[in-house]
């Protein structure tokens, strides 16, 4: 499709069969290779979509499933919520073309890492690196990439924890290893990211440095906030009485009774 004015192609019809048979009397056959080409782009297009949106599926449920394993043996859920999102047709084609590439089926695939993404809100900060480890450790899991902005924050304050990692997922014809991003963050990173990114896109911001600056003061005050939290948390829990492993047995069997219930 080098060459050609892009349109939002979610906006095509699908009826893929229509076009493959509709040949027009006196049409140019250049032109009909042409639309013919296009309409299987799209197809192929979409297909991929579907991938991602699968690998999605296939990476939630994994954290769904440790979220589960953590509150049967610690008691307590250590995600609070759990977020995802398929990059835009218009998003793809815009990260592409500053990249210098062509919209293609393989130009999205082998180059652009954040297609499929999947946002996990923790209460602590020391959940944020179990959950990541966690993910890492099994075994259909590849970890392409990892950046930590908790112990290195971007300088406008940022702060999450970012991995890049392949999935396979399995298809009717074929296995296909899938690239999804995590990022893993707690409650108060969660909170200033997502202001930070509503004023970012506001236009003609009076005394905009300023605004910058203060919000980097509260990114600091929120990572000590959460720094206060943990450790409150790790008084709380040395603080109470060790349960015997007769207490732990009798807990885990009302938890499983309980889920059996629901």
């Amino acid at each position: 499709m080098s060459g050609n004015p892009f349109f939002p192609l979610d906006e095509i019809s699908q009826d893929s069969n229509e076009t493959q048979t509709m040949i027009i009397p006196n049409v140019d056959k250049a032109i009909y290779d042409h639309r013919r080409k296009m309409a299987d782009t799209v197809v192929d297009y979409r297909e991929m979509r579907m991938r991602y949106s699968c690998a999605i599926k296939e990476v939630r449920t994994k954290f769904d499933v440790l979220n589960s394993e953590f509150n049967v043996r610690y008691q307590r859920n250590p995600i609070t919520s759990i977020n995802s999102r398929l990059k835009s047709s218009s998003s793809i084609m815009d990260k592409l073309a500053r990249k210098g590439l062509d919209f293609t089926v393989e130009n999205v695939e082998d180059n652009l890492y954040d297609v499929a993404g999947i946002r996990v809100v923790c209460s602590y900060v020391d959940d944020i690196y179990l959950l990541a480890q966690a993910l890492a450790k099994q075994d259909d899991i590849t970890v392409i990439k990892e950046k930590d902005y908790i112990k290195n924050p971007k300088p406008n304050g940022y702060r999450s924890y970012h991995m890049i990692v392949s999935v396979p997922v399995f298809f009717s014809d074929q296995t296909k290893d899938m690239a999804v991003e995590v990022q893993i963050r707690t409650i108060a990173m969660d909170f200033w990211a997502s202001l930070e990114h509503q004023l970012k896109y506001k236009q003609e911001i009076p005394n905009q440095q300023e605004i910058v600056d203060q919000l980097t003061a509260c990114a600091e005050q929120i990572a000590s906030i959460d720094k206060q939290m943990y450790q409150v948390r790790q008084q709380i829990e040395l603080s109470e009485d060790l349960p015997t492993e007769e207490e732990i047995l009798f807990e885990k069997l009302r938890r499983i009774d309980i889920a059996t219930n629901e």
